[in-house]
């Protein structure tokens, strides 16, 4: 059946939709942290949809949320006063950190980006913008054209001037024999010189831990000294959440925490995992630059009844059952699991990341190169173990994304790690 469904997929679906695997696979329902295929395989999902369904599949909590919701009215637009909207907007606006804060809801990641990006360029009159190298922020024209991804960027055509930044990732580049404090000192300079050469941005964008990069950071801190720059030159900051918020990290509630010293970010957008897989992302931003547009706007799908149900009812659980501190507990074994299980393979050259976020970077063994073919058939020895997991990586793909929902159990946690270390020694 899968293979007739992929022949079918082939002949209507563009070429460049990315799939996993040679036989691709096909999820046809999924409880709590596993997933089942159309052949009835049932599987531990430690990717989550990319890091989206959050908190568990098929959640009583939501579903019943979103049924009840779909029972009295699916959907009005924003040209209507929508009460699950504005109760939503007010806990996020609250957990954001920032001051009179505004938010604006969008369908997805890419479009809270963008918005961010209106927001930004409209408030400081400039279509210049600071991103990070390694970065990836979506798949709109606007997103694609900050994206210091290559495997991610399909053309250099771009409304937006955008200058790329050191000090996305720690161990690579011309900084990474440094240590924490003199890689962050040496990124400030960096910045510090690339604003002598250019008129001053609008914003600077970046992913507290760079999802599709692999699950690469700076060090604690950076973006705190980034902002004494930043601020001095009236370029705002932007914190891209999508992959990072609402507890992921276990030690913040968003990643932007690791980097507060000197305050909140500006702007923060998020997407993903607060939807626990219906369609949802949005912007926050203080209300002067929330409003500094000087047109109308609305957003069609943006905000609908039953995708704010389903954010109410999924945040309401989160803080609940506090799955931030268990993505710290149990992200935390996971975590020194795969190190132990990883320690004597050559060809893994670091695994890296915080809470249930982490990245598995593959070397060819005796070298600093990437291994996308080892990270490939990685990929497939763990599905055949009966664990899905992700991957990424930015010169090259090979970086093994390990990112369960985050309500994952000891015992699933010692489970997928078990599975991963067999899928390693099976490639190596």
């Amino acid at each position: 059946m899968s293979g007739e469904l992929y022949d079918r997929h082939r002949r209507v679906m563009p070429d460049w939709l990315a799939l996993y695997y040679d036989d691709p696979l096909e999820i046809t329902h999924g409880e709590g942290r596993h997933v089942c295929d159309a052949d009835g395989r049932r599987y531990l999902d430690f990717f989550g949809g990319i890091l989206t369904t959050m908190t568990a599949h098929a959640l009583p909590e939501v579903t019943k949320a979103v049924s009840e919701q779909a029972g009295r009215i699916i959907h009005s637009s924003t040209l209507y006063l929508n009460r699950p909207m504005v109760e939503l907007a007010e806990r996020v606006a609250q957990l954001s950190g920032i001051p009179d804060a505004r938010v604006f809801f969008t369908t997805s990641g890419t479009e809270a980006n963008d918005t961010a990006l209106l927001l930004a360029t409209t408030y400081r009159r400039s279509n210049t913008v600071l991103a990070m190298r390694n970065s990836y922020h979506g798949r709109s024209f606007s997103a694609v054209g900050i994206t210091g991804n290559r495997g991610w960027s399909p053309t250099s055509l771009s409304p937006l001037q955008t200058l790329y930044v050191h000090g996305g990732v720690r161990a690579r580049g011309p900084y990474a024999g440094l240590s924490d404090a003199d890689f962050i000192a040496a990124c400030v300079e960096d910045l510090r010189d690339l604003l002598g050469h250019t008129r001053a941005p609008a914003a600077l964008i970046a992913e507290p831990i760079q999802g599709v990069g692999g699950f690469t950071s700076p060090p604690d801190g950076l973006y705190a000294a980034f902002r004494e720059v930043l601020d001095a030159h009236g370029i705002l900051w932007i914190a891209d959440e999508v992959q990072t918020g609402w507890g992921r990290t276990g030690e913040h509630f968003w990643g932007w925490q690791a980097h507060g010293s000197n305050g909140p970010p500006d702007i923060v957008t998020f997407a993903k995992g607060i939807g626990n897989g219906m369609s949802i992302g949005g912007v926050v931003a203080r209300a002067e630059i929330m409003n500094c547009l000087d047109a109308n706007s609305i957003s069609t799908f943006g905000g609908t009844q039953v995708t704010m149900a389903a954010g109410l009812a999924n945040l309401s659980y989160l803080l609940e059952h506090d799955l931030q501190g268990n993505a710290r507990r149990v992200g935390g074994l996971l975590i020194e699991r795969l190190r132990a299980v990883t320690a004597q393979d050559p060809g893994v050259r670091e695994v890296r990341g915080r809470g249930l976020m982490i990245g598995v970077e593959l070397t060819r063994p005796g070298t600093d190169r990437a291994d996308p073919d080892r990270a490939a058939a990685v990929l497939a020895a763990a599905r055949a173990g009966g664990l899905l997991i992700g991957k990424g990586g930015g010169h090259d793909t090979s970086a093994l994304r390990v990112a369960p929902p985050l309500s994952l159990t000891v015992a699933e946690a010692e489970e997928g790690a078990a599975i991963l270390d067999d899928a390693l020694r099976s490639t190596g």
